[in-house]
């Protein structure tokens, strides 16, 4: 049976490696502070110094013989480290014949190492995510349905079930890369032509079905679908309770904005009900319309962001598993997967309890 090399096992890293390790495959957790996997049976765990890269430890395991081999035709690594040091982590995999599953988020994309991962031989799938991610294979179901669109929105957040006290939000991932996420411009498409804008423009409220208003501002979460799905108008924006934007951009122009104190702030209480919801609608130029909508309020097995992202990364990690030749060699973005694949991703996730409707949808036996 393959063997899975989990490199971060933080909230979301941890519910993959510990869903893999119940699925009898033999999991390798890499992190620095990996207790959310301790003594969780088919888990071995390597400790990671702060600064230290994974890879390295793993090669020197490997390469010393200490009970770990590598098989590229069967093994596989899944990157859920953070921000620039995932990133730093896929650009090393971009130079070895493996295959790679990458769930990290950095402005840095993986794509820009195309040719070198060609060159070695390697195979990276990147932004395997709920969005990006399931936001980018919806879109190009979409795209394969309508031809190039008019329009295309994905609206997506991970929020508590109802406005809290203070900040009215939790960070479910590193709240350095969601500090991230709210300053760095965005990238959208408006009239066929790429363009940046200010993050956190274009704000405005949405109905989020059974929880009211909630208030939507662009982010940078598009990435490869710019250049994949041709669109005149393209958008990612982020979801959350009124109160909170306005309060990060009052801090933020006050300079009062500390992200000790936002990850203090900010930190994840599993006694808080949350949920994530996802919007994806594409329009064709006859104005025919396609929406897909995504929601999950946590289960016993975890959070409800741990889930929603983390089942991808997972069903995009068995996909390959069952079918080893289902990339070359280079740099994928989860668009690139068949429209097959995608379907039983989707059938998966409703399975496991995730709430998904839309067309091409049709249930559990899809």
């Amino acid at each position: 049976m393959a063997v899975i090399h989990c490199f971060g096992v933080g909230l979301v890293g941890s519910y993959v490696a510990r869903k893999f390790a119940e699925s009898g495959f033999t999991v390798h957790a890499y992190d620095p502070q990996p207790h959310r996997v301790m003594g969780i049976p088919g888990i071995e765990i390597h400790h990671l110094e702060p600064d230290e890269d994974p890879i390295d430890l793993m090669l020197e395991l490997v390469y010393s013989r200490e009970g770990i081999t590598f098989e590229p035709n069967s093994d596989i690594v899944v990157n859920m480290l953070p921000g620039d040091i995932g990133h730093s982590s896929t650009t090393s995999l971009a130079e070895l014949p493996w295959r790679t599953v990458d769930l990290s988020f950095s402005e840095f994309t993986p794509d820009r190492d195309d040719e070198k991962a060609k060159e070695y031989g390697a195979t990276i799938l990147w932004d395997t995510g709920i969005a990006p991610g399931l936001s980018n294979m919806l879109l190009s179901l979409a795209y394969g349905e309508m031809g190039a669109l008019k329009n295309g929105e994905v609206r997506v957040g991970g929020n508590p079930t109802g406005p809290t006290e203070g900040w009215n939000y939790m960070a479910p991932f590193s709240p350095i890369d969601v500090v991230a996420e709210y300053t760095r411009p965005a990238r959208v498409i408006r009239d066929s032509e790429l363009v940046t804008l200010p993050a956190l423009s274009e704000r405005h409220e949405i109905e989020v079905p059974e929880k009211g208003t909630m208030e939507a501002f662009l982010t940078d979460g598009l990435r490869s679908v710019l250049t994949t799905i041709p669109a005149v108008d393209l958008s990612e924006y982020t979801v959350r309770w009124p109160g909170h934007i306005q309060r990060f951009i009052d801090q933020r122009e006050s300079g009062k904005i500390d992200v000790q104190m936002l990850t203090n702030e900010w930190q994840y209480n599993e006694k808080i009900p949350e949920f994530t919801w996802m919007e994806v609608t594409a329009e064709d130029h006859n104005g025919k319309k396609m929406t897909w909508r995504v929601q999950d309020h946590g289960g016993d097995d975890g959070h409800s962001m741990a889930r929603a992202t983390g089942l991808v990364t997972i069903c995009c990690v068995e996909e390959w598993l069952n079918d080893p030749n289902m990339l070359p060699p280079g740099v994928h973005p989860p668009e690139a997967l068949p429209p097959e694949a995608v379907g039983r991703i989707v059938s998966r996730m409703i399975r496991e309890g995730v709430e998904i409707e839309g067309p091409l949808i049709s249930g559990p036996d899809l």
